[in-house]
């Protein structure tokens, strides 16, 4: 794209050549003449002087910044311009439909039209497969699974039985869907305390337009289901335990654990490494900061962090209070008196 196609496409102001051309996009430090890039904040404002990108969109309070690239387009919203222009300098990859000699296909199988399924696929019995979905190699749908249209299954995926997932869902690599809960009962065998394993009858239903992150583990529930709704985006390596039910449009991110039968409602913002004890609710449109430890319900619209998780301003006091507690003990001992018991 040119600057001036940019501009166009933007709503921006162009400064500069509108004949500079660019063919890819990178960060201000690593881009090079050929390359777009952005500029939204004064705290990068430096890298903008020794940057050697071709094009910068930049925020009209960065807009005189010093700088030597040929173009610049000023737009209120430089990052969000960026992901804008995005697709046009990514070539999505295409599956040809087909199945591959080597792909399994077990007894009963329904598939859409334009499905690709990859060398190494396994197909259970009964399995469902909707129009333009891409099976990749190695992944392994268990029997009775159901995929919608225009998914993506990345290598190495795993669907337990009765797996259901909707339509336009990408589940990346290593994913394990459907596998057991962690559920015991504690019984005396003989006089020896024992762990009896609680069957799981449950299901996991996993609604349009998901996606999974690699390696994330789904429990199916014990008695009911595990749910996640339309538009929720896991991130990598989450766990979400047995009868958990997640609601639409909601982010989870990498290392989160949500315990068994957790409900988090729709719109909900799970930041990374933050755990959810069992059988709690996040209400509608919270926010759980990162490595925030939850052992109550959240009310909806709520920020909470900290351990154990409150509301985020006292968490912050708790905080700033901790921090003095040095300062505070030297005091004590200093008008104790060191030898003092």
């Amino acid at each position: 794209m040119t600057a001036a196609e940019i501009a166009q496409a933007t709503g921006g102001r162009l400064i500069g050549d509108g004949a500079a051309r660019v063919t890819g996009v990178a960060s201000l430090d690593r881009a090079g003449a050929g390359e777009l890039s952005f500029l939204a904040s004064a705290r990068f404002a430096p890298l903008m002087a020794s940057s050697a990108a071709g094009i910068v969109l930049v925020s009209p309070d960065l807009q005189d910044v010093p700088g030597t690239c040929r173009a610049r387009v000023v737009v209120d919203a430089p990052y969000d311009a960026l992901v804008s222009l995005l697709p046009r300098f990514f070539t999505p990859i295409v599956h040809a439909a087909g199945i591959h000699p080597a792909a399994h296909i077990g007894r009963n199988v329904t598939m859409g039209e334009g499905v690709c399924l990859e060398a190494g696929a396994v197909i259970g019995d009964g399995a469902v497969i909707g129009p333009r979905t891409w099976i990749a190699p190695y992944a392994v749908l268990g029997a009775d699974t159901t995929i919608g249209d225009d998914c993506q299954i990345y290598p190495h995926v795993f669907t337990y039985p009765d797996t259901q997932i909707g339509s336009r869902c990408i589940v990346h690599s290593g994913a394990r869907i459907g596998s057991d809960g962690y559920g015991y009962r504690q019984a005396m065998v003989e006089g020896q305390l024992v762990h009896v394993k609680i069957p799981h009858l449950g299901r996991v239903i996993i609604g349009d337009d998901v996606e999974i992150g690699a390696n994330c583990t789904i429990d199916r529930g014990m008695v009911d289901d595990t749910t996640i709704g339309a538009g929720t985006k896991l991130d990598n390596l989450v766990q979400v335990g047995h009868n958990v039910r997640i609601g639409r449009a909601c982010l989870i991110m990498s290392q989160v654990g949500l315990a068994g039968s957790v409900h988090v409602e729709d719109g909900v913002i799970v930041a990374g490494q933050a755990g959810i004890s069992g059988h709690v609710t996040i209400g509608h449109g919270a926010r759980v900061a990162a490595q925030a430890g939850v052992i109550s319900s959240v009310p909806a619209g709520e920020t909470w962090s900290g351990y154990p998780a409150r509301p985020h301003k006292e968490s912050l006091r708790a905080s700033a209070a901790l921090l003095k507690l040095p300062a505070l003990l030297r005091r004590i001992e200093q008008f104790l008196g060191r030898g003092t018991p």
